[in-house]
């Protein structure tokens, strides 16, 4: 088979001809420019200052999946919120394309994400150009092994229609790219956990499926300015935790480094200064999960994002995302078995695991260092305001060790149940544990068991509306038992499972993004019930009187606020509040039992 497609690839080739496909499906034509058999991008075919249209690319696959149908599988796995086709492809050198195959072989599977921000599309033209060589150039293709590559060639397809030259304020090239935002205004990379796109509902239920081994998410950086192009987040070493932390902190990622310098590429963590400038030392991004790469750590999926320096040309950023992703997936091809038998023993792991780390903070008194290429950060007075502005002095570059901040501590830790229950009300959530493998069963027979369950006592919400919900940034809880009714149709979800991180992290309130910190169970923060005030004031005498644990809780509120005894609607909502007579249960009960 691969002699066959080598002849395949060096006999020469006319201009392909084929149909190009705008959103809405009608059939446009448009020609691909060969050269020794070669098809070109629109990147290669320009002045390396622009970037391929969404129908370019996706005709450009299609021709590629014609003529190499033993390389090359590629197809429509769904639809956008705007009604536009999201596409995947899969690259295998021996022409093993079925998901299922894949996996009861145990083949390693790459898989590469581009195009979530559209503004940022270097991974877009780099994708193509190496999905093209793999189909084109037998000993490539060869180096592959059984290792394969699952890829969307872009992600955000709303927003890479939507394009101008102006909404990346500080971005050196392409002449024209897309929009960050989708056909609902959602920043994608804020939406792995709460999934309002039909985008994030798509990606759960493909990474679930496909299960690859290591994801690439490629994008262009902002923020302080220093002479390297390629910055790299991966998934956070402590929080991926297991035998995979260590593998990544200690093999993959000095591969990368040193395999970035040799060729011409040298890449330094994300830079995220601790202060204003990278002087003082730089901190690891704490992937949450609503990014690409916090969210692949749920599924113990080794996590890259990219981020190529907005200030360098485009044509730099794409050779440094081109030889990012060839080092990053050359690795994954070596060291496949290691990462599946880590990723195996995790699983293994949560299988026995007794208490989860649901939150997580910056170790700041164990930093260790990182040997960082700078430029000299100042100040000048700003012509537009009373103020000083800072600046990079590129005449004024420097080489020296930095802190690095790179050791995250286990900040919140639970103590598993043996089980949660979600009550069927809450389909959105049902939905999502399903989307993401999430083992239940529906109760059958109804029973009455021992559980406890949160008590929401106080949460602090961010002051606006943040991607869509009314996010909580903290929240104050107080544990409770009972015993509880189990309703049939209701949902139990057992802790011994290999997805139980998944669970956990999105059904324990206080975890980094928990559905609840999104605001999936707001509404249990709202009384149902409330009362006439000048009907209440004689009946709140009546409670005081009859209610002994109430009256001191009245006589200490006031003692610790006198500004307020003066306001009626605060005395007597304090009094309905914690009365026990006209208690709602429901009230500030986060429905989510856990079954002890």
């Amino acid at each position: 088979m691969v002699l066959r497609m080598a002849l395949q690839a060096t006999a020469p080739r006319p201009q392909a001809r084929m149909l190009q496909f705008n959103p809405r499906g009608a059939p446009v034509a448009h020609v691909f420019p060969s050269r020794c058999g070669h098809m070109r991008t629109t990147y290669e075919l320009s002045n390396h200052n622009q970037t391929t249209t969404w129908s370019e690319c996706i005709a450009f696959y299609l021709e590629l999946a014609r003529r190499f149908p033993q390389v090359f599988h590629f197809e429509q796995v769904g639809l956008s919120d705007a009604g536009v086709p999201i596409h995947a492809g899969v690259v295998s050198a021996d022409g093993v394309f079925e998901r299922e195959q894949i996996k009861q072989e145990g083949r390693t599977v790459f898989f590469n994400n581009n195009g979530i921000h559209p503004g940022e599309p270097e991974g877009i033209d780099v994708c193509m150009a190496i999905v093209r060589d793999l189909c084109f150039e037998p000993a490539r293709l060869a180096a592959l092994g059984k290792t394969v590559l699952l890829f969307i060639p872009i992600y955000n397809v709303d927003g890479s229609l939507n394009r101008a030259d102006s909404s990346r304020v500080n971005q050196d090239g392409p002449e024209q790219f897309g929009f960050r935002g989708n056909g609902r205004h959602l920043d994608l990379n804020r939406d792995f956990i709460k999934c309002d796109s039909l985008n994030a509902k798509l990606f759960n239920q493909l990474l679930t499926s496909w299960d690859p081994d290591v994801m690439v998410d490629t994008h262009t950086s902002n923020g302080a300015d220093y002479p390297y192009t390629m910055t790299l987040i991966h998934t956070q070493a402590d929080k991926l935790g297991s035998g995979l932390g260590p593998f990544l902190r200690n093999i993959m990622l000095p591969y990368i480094f040193a395999q970035m310098k040799d060729r011409g590429w040298p890449a330094c963590p994300y830079v995220n200064p601790i202060e204003d400038s990278p002087d003082h030392g730089i901190a690891e991004f704490l992937e949450v999960p609503r990014f690409s790469t916090g969210f692949a750590a749920l599924h113990h999926v080794i996590g890259f994002m990219p981020e190529t320096h907005m200030l360098k040309p485009f044509a730099e950023r794409y050779a440094s995302m081109r030889a990012l992703l060839d080092v990053t997936m050359a690795f994954t091809v070596t060291h496949g078995d290691e990462i599946k038998r880590l990723r195996a023993a995790a699983r293994e792991q949560a299988l026995h695991q007794t208490h989860w780390a649901v939150s997580w903070k910056m170790d700041r008194s164990n930093p260790s260092t990182f040997r960082f290429k700078g430029y000299a950060a100042k100040r000048r007075p700003s012509v537009l305001g009373n103020y000083l502005r800072l600046f990079y002095d590129r005449n004024e570059p420097w080489e020296r060790d930095i802190a690095y901040y790179s050791h995250f501590v286990e900040d919140v830790v639970v103590r598993a149940p043996k089980a949660y229950v979600v009550p069927q009300a809450w389909r959105e959530v049902i939905d999502r544990l399903q989307w993401n493998g999430v083992e239940m069963t529906r109760i059958e027979t109804p029973s009455t068991v021992q559980v406890q369950y949160y008590h929401i006592e106080a949460v602090t919400s961010r002051p606006g509306a943040y991607e869509g919900h009314m996010f909580h940034d903290d929240v104050k809880l107080e544990q409770r038992s009972c015993m509880a009714a189990l309703k049939v149709g209701d949902y139990s979800i057992p802790l011994k499972q290999a997805n139980a991180r998944y669970a956990v992290e999105t059904l324990e309130p206080q975890a980094h993004d928990s559905f609840f910190r999104w605001g999936f169970f707001d509404s249990i923060l709202e009384r149902k019930e409330t009362f006439s005030d000048y009907v209440f004031e004689d009946l709140a005498l009546e409670l005081l009187r009859d209610e002994p644990q109430l009256n001191m809780q009245f006589e200490q509120w006031k003692s610790a606020n006198p500004e307020l005894v003066s306001n009626q609607d605060q005395v007597l909502h304090f009094i309905f509040d914690n009365c026990a007579r006209y208690a709602e249960a429901e009230w500030r009960r986060y429905p989510v039992l856990s079954v002890v």
